[in-house]
């Protein structure tokens, strides 16, 4: 019988899908931006939670603040399809691929998290290195999975936060109306 339980305790563990963060920004049309991008989030994966949304200025260029926040949704989508999902998603919300990295957008979403796996490709990397430089990939992750491990690092999410030098990006919690 025991020999029973540890057959069906590895059956559960090998089929328990990942769960999956994404960053979420806007600076252009923001509130609109984001609210679409959420309900597209909702439309291709079940059960969705998000962060509180954070008002950023535009890192690495002048332009509009931005609305950043954190979904996060189990899949058993491989890594490629939520990668292909998240651009269809940018695309149908007008996001524009210029050639220059640091840019407004109407929405940008990024693949941060996909279960534990550490993964670098040409076309992603995960654990998203953002995750440790930025105070609006940090602060909502942190306030989402306090007690999750990073997977290269080895912390916890809230002690990285506590770690993390806010004094150069600022960064507020707003009231967003969903």
């Amino acid at each position: 019988m025991p020999g029973m339980w540890v057959s069906l305790l590895k059956e559960l563990q090998e089929t328990d899908m990942p769960r999956v963060f994404v960053g979420i920004g806007s600076n252009i049309d923001r509130e609109r931006s984001v609210r679409a991008g959420a309900e597209s989030l909702r439309r291709h994966y079940c059960d969705v939670q998000f962060s509180s949304v954070y008002e950023s200025e535009a890192v690495g260029f002048e332009g509009d603040a931005f609305y950043n926040l954190v979904a996060a949704f189990d899949t058993d989508d491989s890594i490629e399809q939520v990668v292909a999902c998240l651009a269809h998603i940018e695309d149908l919300n007008g996001r524009v691929r210029s050639g220059e990295r640091f840019t407004a957008r109407t929405l940008d979403l990024d693949l941060l998290l996909y279960g534990h796996e550490i993964i670098a490709t040409e076309n992603y990397h995960v654990p998203r290195d953002e995750i440790l430089r930025y105070a609006f990939v940090l602060w909502p992750l942190a306030e989402m999975v306090p007690d999750d491990i990073h997977p290269e690092i080895g912390e916890r999410y809230s002690v990285l936060w506590e770690k993390f030098d806010k004094r150069n990006q600022l960064l507020r919690p707003i009231l967003f109306k969903w």
